[in-house]
């Protein structure tokens, strides 16, 4: 017996929720969008709705989840077994278009979250749902666990001066919601208000369940994202992005190692030991290693630097963490180390870091190797304003 019931799980068990489908129907889904058995949900679907099921949406990383990086595009297709038309949502546009939402009287959104605000597919959702309240289409969340747990919060608001498709709404780095719940925010407070939603409910799910709890399969909701102990390490990791220090893409355990081609990892790690401790840093190891990229950043070239093994998910602060890391390694590198330049997710003039950080404070905090009490002050701000929010569409 699984545990944890998805939206999609009920939506094909329970003949109610499907008799409140009367029209033509698009699924918005991507490779993780399985059963607990492990069956794609379009196949599960089809059984359900027939030929109303009507036509395929794709978020980034595309509809089969094959496409590495940002800015890489995923095409429009038919596709050769469903016989289908896919569209992709991270195209020439990120909005869906007259012609794509053509015929559609209801949208499933299916897809497998990662609880960090620079993930892109809660922004796929929200512009959906503000293209579907033009044209009275209901868009239907079926809710699937933030895999990191829905209770704990790390990071700062996001500046609305610094948003882009890695931040649109102001919200922490790790928000403890569910897909359904940031639709509902979306709706309440964001621009979605008169959007046709519903949100079929998740069954036995708590807020305190780290994904392993619920007894449902991972399966990578991104090419880069391979276990579940990446998925809390993201929550940091993702800030190298805008850095030249590899995120260990091209390797087996991306976004779990980070480093550089000159670092040398043992001798850093003493020089790291004092400063994590006085900032007291814990919940992780950093192991010393060498990792070789096979493509991306560094491709080739030896990379020193540390695989972060969570030990306690409780006490580790993934967002703090990485930022101390990136001070330490910012001028421990000095000449070496290199901000990424723009374009950054379709934002051609602000530097990739700050949107990431949804912040230019942040980059500033590591040039001048700020203070905690620094860091805490960016962390403080707008954070009773969203807490207020938040508490009031939490669904579990």
């Amino acid at each position: 017996m699984v545990k944890v019931l998805t939206g999609l799980e009920r939506l094909i068990s329970e003949k109610p929720l499907q008799n409140k489908f009367k029209g033509k129907i698009g699924y918005l889904c991507h490779s993780a969008s399985v059963t607990s058995e492990l069956e794609h949900g379009l196949l599960a679907l089809q059984r359900v709705f027939g030929d109303r099921l009507a036509k395929i949406f794709g978020p980034q990383h595309g509809f089969v989840t094959d496409v590495q990086d940002n800015m890489v595009e995923s095409t429009h297709y038919i596709h050769p077994f469903f016989k289908l038309p896919v569209y992709s949502l991270y195209s020439e546009t990120r909005i869906p278009t007259d012609e794509m939402l053509e015929g559609l009287d209801h949208i499933l959104v299916d897809l497998q979250d990662v609880g960090t605000r620079i993930y892109t597919y809660i922004y796929t959702m929200t512009l959906l749902m503000e293209a579907c309240q033009k044209k009275g289409i209901e868009v239907v969340i079926l809710d699937r666990p933030n895999p990191i747990n829905g209770e704990t919060l790390e990071g700062n608001i996001l500046d609305m001066n610094f948003a882009s498709f890695v931040g649109r709404h102001p919200l922490p780095v790790r928000h403890a919601m569910t897909m359904g719940e940031v639709a509902l925010m979306h709706k309440k407070y964001w621009g979605g208000k008169d959007c046709n939603l519903t949100v079929i409910e998740m069954k036995g799910w708590q807020r305190s369940m780290s994904y392993e709890d619920t007894d449902l399969p991972w399966i990578l909701p991104s090419p880069n994202l391979a276990t579940i102990e990446a998925a809390y390490t993201f929550v940091g990791t993702v800030l190298y992005e805008g850095t030249n220090i590899s995120e260990g893409r091209g390797t087996t355990r991306s976004l779990e190692i980070i480093g550089h081609p000159k670092i040398e990892s043992f001798s850093f790690h003493e020089k790291l030991k004092p400063v994590l401790k006085e900032a007291n840093l814990r919940g992780f190891v950093l192991r010393p290693l060498v990792f070789l990229p096979t493509f991306q950043k560094h491709a080739g070239i030896p990379c020193g630097g540390f695989q972060i093994h969570v030990t306690d998910r409780k006490t580790f602060e993934p967002w703090r963490l990485c930022q101390y890391l990136l001070r330490e390694m910012y001028h421990d590198l000095g000449s070496e180390f290199k901000w990424k330049q723009p374009p950054y997710e379709y934002e051609f003039h602000k530097m990739p870091v700050d949107l990431i950080n949804g912040t230019d404070a942040l980059r500033h905090w590591v040039e001048k190797r700020g203070s905690e009490e620094e860091y805490q002050g960016i962390m403080k701000q707008n954070q009773n304003e969203f807490m207020d929010q938040r508490s009031s569409i939490l669904l579990y």
